[in-house]
C-alpha cells in the first residue's frame, strides 16, 4: 500500500482521538477523570489496542481492496466527527465517525468489486472478533479485559457497518449478494451477543 503524509498524519490523528475518546467512555466520563491514575492510562492502551487497532485495520483493508483493484484510495479523517466522538465521551456515550477511505475511478466498477471492497472493512473486524474471542472466555476483568473490549468493539463495528443503507458499507454488500450480506451481518451479531451471554 502507499501512503500520501496526509493521509498517515489523518490516520494517526484518527487513531489517537477514537482511541482517547473510547478510553474516557470505559474509564468513566467526566466524573472520573477528576481522579486521572495510572488505571486510565491502562484504558487508554486497552482503548488503542481494541478500537484503535480495530478502526486502523478496517480502514486499511478497505484500501488495500480498492488498489488492488486499481483505485485511488486515501483515508481522509472527519474532524467534526473526531470531535463529536471526544465530547461525547465526556457524557457517556459515543457516536464515532472517524472519517473514511475515498476511493476514485475512471472506469465503471462491477457491483462485484464494490460489494467486495466494501465486505473488506466489516470482514476484518468479524476476523479481529475472532481472535479476540477465546481469551474473552479465558479472561474477562483487569488489563487481560482488553479481550472482552476487542470482541465487543469489533463484532459491534462490524454489524454497525453492515448497515444496508448508504454510506455504510453493507449498502454494497447486499447489493453484490445477499447470502454473504446475511452470513456476515449473523456472524457479526452473534459474536456481539456473545459479550452478554458468555
Amino acid at each position: 500500500m502507499k501512503f500520501s503524509q496526509k493521509e498517515i498524519k489523518d490516520l494517526f490523528i484518527a487513531w489517537l482521538m477514537i482511541s482517547l475518546a473510547f478510553a474516557i467512555l470505559f474509564y468513566g466520563g467526566i466524573s472520573k477523570l477528576f481522579s486521572l491514575s495510572f488505571a486510565f492510562i491502562v484504558t487508554f492502551g486497552i482503548s488503542a489496542v481494541t478500537v484503535g487497532i480495530s478502526f486502523l485495520l478496517h480502514e486499511l483493508m478497505h484500501k488495500q481492496m480498492s488498489q488492488k483493484y486499481g483505485l485511488w484510495a486515501e483515508f481522509r479523517a472527519f474532524y467534526p466527527g473526531l470531535w463529536i466522538a471526544l465530547i461525547g465521551s465526556f457524557f457517556g456515550f459515543i457516536f464515532a465517525a472517524p472519517g473514511a477511505v475515498i476511493s476514485k475511478t475512471y472506469r465503471p466498477l462491477s457491483m462485484e468489486k464494490r460489494g467486495k471492497i466494501a465486505l473488506a472493512g466489516p470482514l476484518t473486524n468479524i476476523i479481529l472478533a475472532l481472535l479476540f474471542f477465546p481469551g474473552f472466555l479465558l479472561y474477562k476483568e483487569g488489563l487481560l479485559g482488553l479481550f472482552y473490549y476487542g470482541l465487543m468493539i469489533n463484532s459491534l463495528l462490524a454489524a454497525f457497518n453492515l448497515i444496508p443503507a448508504k454510506p455504510f458499507d453493507g449498502r454494497d454488500v447486499y447489493q453484490w449478494s445477499k447470502p454473504v450480506y446475511f452470513i456476515a451481518l449473523a456472524i457479526a451479531l452473534l459474536l456481539f451477543i456473545s459479550t452478554f451471554l458468555v
